[in-house]
């Protein structure tokens, strides 16, 4: 595993987890990213190795080895800083305290199953972006 990368844990089930992994994929233009989903074996082994709990975080971390890990708004915000046209935006709203940033990221995680659907199982990257995933 690539040590300089950021590692976006998201919800392989999920379908707004699963399209908002496309969106970072296509906007990840300085290749920042890998990726895996949380039920994977990667996913398990990188959150066992941290010891995050799961039933507190359950939708999207960022991990940047050797440094930190982020969850909920403090993740996405750390994603949105990383994707050209969304550096602003994520820098003014990470000026807004994560406890409010967080009972929106709450709300919408708590509901995304019922208003974005779900699948059987976890998507299978495109053969083009394998290796943008890891095992």
């Amino acid at each position: 595993m690539d040590s300089s990368k950021k590692i976006i844990l998201f919800d392989g089930v999920c379908n707004l987890c699963n399209g908002s992994i496309q969106f970072v994929i296509k906007r990840d233009r300085d290749d920042v990213f890998r990726y895996a989903a949380l039920q994977s074996e990667a996913g398990q082994r990188l959150v066992s190795e941290r010891n995050i709990d799961l039933s507190k975080v359950d939708s999207i971390l960022v991990i940047e080895p050797g440094v930190a890990y982020f969850t909920k708004s403090d993740a996405a915000l750390n994603i949105g800083r990383h994707l050209k046209g969304y550096r602003t935006i994520s820098t003014l709203l990470h000026l807004i305290p994560s406890v409010l940033r967080n009972i929106i990221y709450d709300l919408i995680a708590r509901n995304r199953y019922k208003w974005y659907g779900k699948k059987e199982e976890c998507m299978v990257p495109a053969p083009e972006l394998r290796a943008k995933f890891l095992d």
